[in-house]
């Protein structure tokens, strides 16, 4: 199994505030990770390497993952965990008042992926059924699409497209939505922030996951047509592909 993480502070913000990574517990099964923070000053950088480092510490220290269940309860524990660890770090300390992150997350197993995530950062898989955004965006404007107030065109251009309705670290009792599902040789995932998915389509991603087996030139890629867009935000990603050949600076 390959996975290649990337993080761009993009053209327009003054510092980083995406997080993320690819991480290893005792018996070498695989965890990915993003996290978008958000929060006045440097706040939202600060949220966001919390919540990783958190859940980066806790699954290096875990053993074997056999089932699904088992994955997602750990996944939705260690999320509520380093949603406290969050809310008490900022109520100690003034700088990091209103600070919060999405965060998703999924465990790769051989034969299955469990998936975690809070906010609007998201999980794609690429199978043998196509390319599927696997995640449901925690955002006002998509809870609108829902209702069908109004429609995914609209959605692209609403005014408060960037509305979080949950994030970790902005109130006390978070959950985090969490699935499983069968994770088959060749099969691609994607996890990103929305520094890439507010600049490159559905179908661009596709075409990009799809076209080349280089994880490192695909991600590089991405993030610069996210650039050559505007990159008004942070670009973070993961991509994981289900092979057990490991090419050079692969994970």
């Amino acid at each position: 199994m390959k996975a290649y993480f990337q993080t761009d502070q993009g053209r327009v913000r003054p510092h980083n505030e995406d997080d993320g990574g690819v991480f290893y517990n005792r018996t070498g099964q695989m965890l990915a990770i993003i996290a978008d923070g958000m929060g006045g000053h440097q706040a939202g950088d600060v949220a966001s390497k919390m919540a990783t480092s958190f859940v980066r510490d806790k699954w290096q220290q875990t053993d074997d993952f056999n089932s699904s269940e088992a994955s997602e309860t750990w996944l939705k524990e260690t999320l509520e965990e380093a949603n406290l660890a969050l809310l008490e770090h900022a109520q100690n300390n003034e700088a990091c008042a209103g600070m919060g992150t999405t965060v998703v997350g999924v465990i790769c197993t051989d034969e299955f992926i469990a998936v975690a995530h809070v906010g609007d950062s998201r999980c794609y898989k690429l199978s043998g059924e196509g390319f599927v955004q696997i995640t449901e965006d925690h955002s006002l404007v998509n809870e609108l699409v829902r209702s069908g107030q109004i429609s995914e065109e609209d959605a692209e251009h609403h005014p408060r497209k960037n509305v979080l309705l949950k994030a970790l670290g902005t109130e006390t009792d978070i959950a985090a939505d969490t699935q499983s599902m069968k994770w088959e040789r060749e099969n691609k995932l994607l996890l990103c922030s929305d520094g890439l998915t507010n600049k490159v389509t559905d179908e661009e991603l596709s075409s990009f996951i799809k076209k080349d087996p280089d994880l490192g030139a695909v991600s590089n890629d991405m993030v610069e047509l996210a650039n050559n867009r505007g990159g008004e935000d942070n670009i973070s990603l993961v991509i994981v592909h289900h092979d057990t050949t490991v090419e050079e600076g692969e994970t």
